[in-house]
């Protein structure tokens, strides 16, 4: 006997008793984004896949080894999108929207795809918010983006958030710096973990998130790229805080923070919630100046953020939403119920029409069940209008139905 189907690993159903906690993300992001300025951009699900090759970095873990790619049948290669910036930026650069007034400020939510390991709050299917403002490298843009990841956490109710800063600096630095931190691990090769030390050349930043006890105590005491800023990049990221301390956003610096993405430059940021245990990342982000470069765009500065909207309702608290009111059930599944039903609805009354067989108290009980305010009881005898509040009930013309329901529901 076969199996049952089933979600694939790693992915889930979205079932209706779920559905108002996600649509309070939603509602939360068009608010606190909607108004600051941002626009809802959507971009396909999958772009070539050189898109994120050459804007996420082949040396990614991300690249390497978590992207669903596959070929077409006109043999290109695709990919399901795994982070929305370099979709966002492409889209940009392509409908020409540098003619526009800078920062261009542009927010999405939808599914993201990454073959990893599924654990709590970490799925291969996974939803985002993100917004991301494009064409300006003042600092206060950076602040700006930060406070508003911040304002959408808080409005949430995310449990214990804590906001952590750095700087990556300009690549030049980041180049000079990446040569400091390699011989520092070639000089302690013998104490990293076998992954690691296969990396030490590849990605040697990425050592910093190890959890290999050795690789942690080397580590230790590697030099930080922040004590290795020049004066312009350390004064932007002075800039960044003295706004978010005029915000009373509250931070603290963390020299050790990196990304799983190769297009940062200068402000890092991540928001953490102690209320997920090990996977503590709600959302995060940075500035990406030579992002636009890497993809061939020119030169466009940005910076941008996504939070993993499962992460959110995880961590945050969600108050149950009531079910829409039923002013209307309509009794029957004659011609004339449903006629009566769409005139209802059309009256901008919300309906539910008898589609099970039920008998009539069966119905009456599948009214109750439902909540509905009045009951719409058409049969050879006649119309009949119940009000459920009340328990009374008029026989009337079909056709005054909907105007006393109207009336009831502007009185109630």
């Amino acid at each position: 006997m076969s199996e049952k189907p089933q979600a694939p690993r790693g992915t889930y159903d979205v079932l209706p008793e779920q559905d108002a906690a996600r649509r309070a993300v939603e509602d939360a992001a068009r608010r606190v984004l909607g108004g600051a300025g941002y626009r809802r951009i959507e971009t396909p699900i999958f772009e070539h896949t050189d898109l994120f090759a050459r804007g996420v970095g082949a040396s990614t873990d991300i690249v390497q080894k978590e992207m669903y790619t596959f070929d077409d049948a006109g043999g290109r290669s695709l990919t399901l999108r795994p982070e929305g910036t370099a979709p966002v930026v492409r889209a940009y650069a392509e409908h020409g929207m540098q003619k526009a007034p800078q920062p261009v400020k542009l927010w999405y939510l939808g599914p993201f795809f990454r073959q990893e390991k599924p654990q709590a709050g970490r799925f291969r299917q996974f939803w985002q918010v993100g917004a991301e403002a494009i064409g300006s490298d003042d600092p206060a843009v950076d602040a700006e983006t930060i406070v508003l990841l911040h304002t959408l956490i808080r409005e949430l109710g995310v449990e214990g958030a804590r906001l952590r800063l750095g700087s990556l600096g300009t690549p030049e630095t980041r180049a000079d710096y990446r040569e400091l931190l390699i011989s520092h691990l070639r000089a302690n090769e013998d104490r990293l973990s076998p992954e690691v030390r296969a990396r030490i050349d590849l990605n040697p930043l990425r050592a910093f998130d190890a959890d290999d006890a050795g690789t942690r105590d080397v580590m230790a005491t590697a030099p930080l790229l922040i004590d290795h800023l020049t004066a312009e990049d350390g004064e932007h990221f002075a800039e960044v805080r003295a706004r978010l301390d005029a915000a009373d956003v509250p931070y603290e610096i963390d020299p050790t923070l990196v990304r799983g993405l190769d297009y940062y430059t200068r402000t890092l940021f991540e928001f953490t919630s102690d209320a997920l245990g090990a996977q503590s990342g709600v959302g995060g982000g940075g500035r990406y100046d030579r992002l636009a470069e890497q993809l061939g765009l020119g030169s466009i500065p940005g910076i941008g953020w996504a939070a993993g909207v499962e992460r959110l309702l995880l961590a945050g608290e969600h108050r149950p939403e009531p079910e829409p009111v039923t002013d209307l059930y309509v009794a029957g599944t004659n011609v004339p119920a449903f006629t009566l039903a769409a005139e209802a609805r059309r009256a901008g009354l919300n309906v539910q029409l008898e589609l099970a067989g039920r008998s009539r108290k069966g119905q009456m009980k599948q009214a109750s069940r439902i909540g509905a305010r009045w009951v719409a009881i058409l049969d050879d005898e006649g119309t009949f209008l119940k009000d459920m509040e009340t328990g009374e009930q008029e026989e009337l013309e079909a056709t005054a139905v909907v105007a006393h329901v109207l009336k009831g529901r502007h009185f109630a």
